[in-house]
């Protein structure tokens, strides 16, 4: 028996270069990906649609999620139609409001109610999933994101707020909540805990997994041995 078999949270690689995330859906315990406008950017993806429809050229057995980037809602409902046309393992990431602050829910309910599978993404509140549970079809699958790790960056425990989530998809079984933004692979184990359905995470977080069970006192003897070898060749004296 593996880790991944002791695990109930499913794990999604998040990312945008293409290489390692055909890397990524290759491993059996990766059972679905995300990417987002700023890892695609910061990969030097230059064509959104051409970028997409290769990745799932590849991929067809996995859930991939790609986002809209309109700042209309108009527009991203014409965005998220066009992508989820792309293959019916697509989910449409809809920003849960515009840079304006405008509610993104009645934009998340005209899709849904077109059978669009949508990944309602930046969220930070118990609220705003509470909301989001409002209008979601419970016969169209559907994943609410929630940045767990950008609300520990403002020095606030996620843990309560995740497991508070947790309790409101209940009411619909086909929606399933992400823990977003993790950062570190602790994570992982905490969402599992509070039975959390995914997390995401990228391709450095995931590959510490071959790290959980070291001893404790190996690693360290380990990292005293880098130190050293590194020091050794810096040439640094004194």
């Amino acid at each position: 028996m593996t880790l991944y078999d002791l695990l109930d949270v499913k794990m999604f690689a998040d990312g945008a270069d293409e290489a390692t995330m055909l890397e990524m859906a290759n491993l059996p315990y990766i059972q679905g990906l995300t990417t987002n406008p700023t890892l695609m950017k910061k990969a030097g993806v230059s064509d959104y649609r051409q970028f997409a429809k290769s990745i799932l050229s590849v991929i067809r057995d996995k859930p991939v999620s790609f986002e809209v980037f309109s700042d209309t809602h108009s527009e991203m409902e014409r965005q998220a139609t066009e992508i989820a046309s792309w293959g019916d393992n697509v989910y449409v990431k809809i920003p849960i409001t515009n840079t304006k602050a405008e509610s993104s829910l009645s934009t998340v309910k005209r899709l849904v109610s077109k059978g669009v599978k949508v990944n309602v993404t930046a969220i930070m509140t118990v609220e705003q999933v509470a909301n989001v549970v409002g209008v979601l079809d419970s016969e169209v699958p559907s994943y609410v994101s929630v940045f767990a790790g950008r609300i520990a960056d403002t020095g606030i425990d996620p843990v309560p707020i995740m497991s508070r989530c947790v309790g409101l998809l209940d009411s619909n079984k086909t929606a399933e909540l992400i823990w977003a933004s993790p950062r570190e692979l602790l994570n992982v184990f905490q969402a599992n805990k509070v039975g959390c359905h995914v997390i995401t995470a990228t391709s450095d977080i995931l590959r510490k997994l071959k790290l959980v069970g070291k001893d404790l006192d190996e690693f360290s003897i380990e990292t005293v041995m880098m130190f050293h070898e590194d020091a050794k060749e810096a040439g640094y004296t004194l």
